[in-house]
Order: structure tokens, then C-alpha cells, then sequence
């Protein structure tokens, strides 16, 4: 089975659910919406799909057959929905995707679905918790490593760790790393540093980018950013994706 799940005939992943194998399907879960005004509005789709492709040669080696499903785009996104290019879609309509995805691969015979997700839109998270839960309760195993969670997040940057971190310099050297063409360098380098706090800026009731202190959709220090930097937190990402995934597996 060809690691990119929709480039498979058909045939092709019969054959793997019928190889005796465990099969996961990897989901990358992003949004379309503003990124700063020098990274695409696609970055979280980048990187959760690079976050699952990093993680499948670690799968590989455990003995599993993973694919890559298509990601979706589309996902609740209301804190930047003030901001042209942002589509944001309501958690209610997120979820019942997820779960017919979710359905429709147990009907199937896959072992385990796993979330790869970068989009951490508060409302995005909590569906995404919820799906879980009901996914595993309707018998299929699922993986989420959250890394909205304290454990998880302790592993990735500083800066992602103060939540100052949208389109700032940890997911701006993700993106060098993953997609340097779609960086936009010569804008990159003039942005100052916003060191406000998403998270700190949520818990106290703001709406949106702009409540947030962040006019212009980004938070944290851009001109920091460095695509070493990227591969190394891609390396922290896939590990905990693979480990995830290993886990619910097994169960």
C-alpha cells in the first residue's frame, strides 16, 4: 500500500487489510485561515501531513501498514474567520465528517485511526476530543496525541509553550522546513515580535485574533524562525504521533 492512501487502486489496500498486518490510517487535520501575512493559509494542513508523513517510516519499523488520508481543510476556525481567506466551519459539521470517516474505516477493517492535528483553535480541539471518545465507543481505536495537553506540549519549543505561537517562529520554521517556497522571507524579516499569549488571551474570554492582540494574525517572533529548528520539532511530532498510535493500537 503506497503511503499517500488515495494514490492506491482500490485493490491495494484490500490487500493490506487482508495481509494479516494492523492498518492505521493517518488523518492530518488542519484549517484554511490566516496565517500571518507571510505564511499560506494552508499551514496547519502542511503540517499536520508533514507531522504524518515524518511519523509512517516509525510505523513501518513497528510493523504496521499506514496511509496517509487526505487531510481535512476545513475545520472550525473562528478565531480567524475576521481575516479574508479564513473558512471556518462549525464544530458540529467537523465532527459528523470525522465520524463518518471514522465509521466507514472500521467498516472496513482498519485498526486504528489517528489524528494528526496542528490546528488548535480551541473550538477545533474540544471536537476533536469528543470525536475521539465517541469513535472509540462505536469500537475503533483512535490516536490523538493532543499537544494542547501540558505532557505534550512540554516537548515542543519555548515559544509554543507560552502560547505565543500562531504563525510566530514555531510554526513559521515549520513551515521553512516542510515548504520554504511558500514563506514569504522578504515579509517574514520585517514583522515585529508580538509576544502575546493565544492561550492566556482565550482563558480570558477573547474572540478572536484581533481581542488577542494579534491584528494581523500572527503571535510570537517570526524572525526567529529557522528551518532546523522545524525539522527538529517535526521529529518531537512524529515520535509522539508513532508512540500514540502504537498505543491504541494495541489495545
Amino acid at each position: 500500500m503506497k503511503p499517500v492512501f488515495a494514490e492506491n487502486a482500490w485493490v491495494a489496500v484490500r490487500d493490506a487489510l487482508q495481509s494479516g498486518r494492523k492498518v492505521v490510517a493517518l488523518l492530518p487535520c488542519g484549517a484554511t485561515e490566516a496565517h500571518g501575512p507571510h505564511l499560506p493559509l494552508n499551514t496547519d494542513v502542511i503540517i499536520s501531513e508533514t507531522m504524518a508523513a515524518r511519523a509512517l517510516p516509525l510505523l513501518q519499523q513497528r510493523g504496521y501498514a499506514a496511509a496517509i488520508l487526505p487531510p481535512l481543510a476545513y475545520m472550525p476556525a473562528g478565531y480567524a474567520e475576521a481575516f479574508s481567506g479564513t473558512i471556518t466551519v462549525s464544530a458540529a459539521t467537523a465532527k459528523a465528517l470525522v465520524l463518518d470517516i471514522a465509521m466507514s474505516l472500521k467498516a472496513q477493517g482498519f485498526a486504528c485511526l489517528a489524528f494528526a492535528n496542528s490546528h488548535f483553535d480551541p473550538a477545533n480541539v474540544a471536537m476533536l476530543r469528543e470525536a475521539a471518545e465517541d469513535i472509540r465507543g462505536r469500537g475503533l481505536s483512535v490516536a490523538f496525541p493532543d499537544f494542547t495537553r501540558r505532557k505534550l506540549a512540554q516537548t515542543l519549543t519555548e515559544e509554543f509553550q507560552s502560547g505565543a505561537c500562531h504563525a510566530g517562529q514555531y510554526e513559521t520554521s515549520l513551515i521553512m522546513a516542510a515548504r520554504p517556497d511558500l514563506v514569504d522571507e522578504t515579509g517574514r524579516l520585517k514583522l515585529r515580535d508580538n509576544p502575546a499569549s493565544l492561550t492566556d488571551a482565550f482563558a480570558k474570554g477573547a474572540r478572536s485574533f484581533a481581542e488577542a492582540g494579534g491584528p494581523d494574525a500572527y503571535f510570537g517572533f517570526p524572525r526567529n524562525a529557522s528551518a532546523a529548528e522545524g525539522d527538529e520539532s517535526f521529529k518531537v511530532m512524529a515520535s509522539a504521533l508513532a508512540d500514540t498510535i502504537a498505543e491504541a493500537a494495541s489495545n
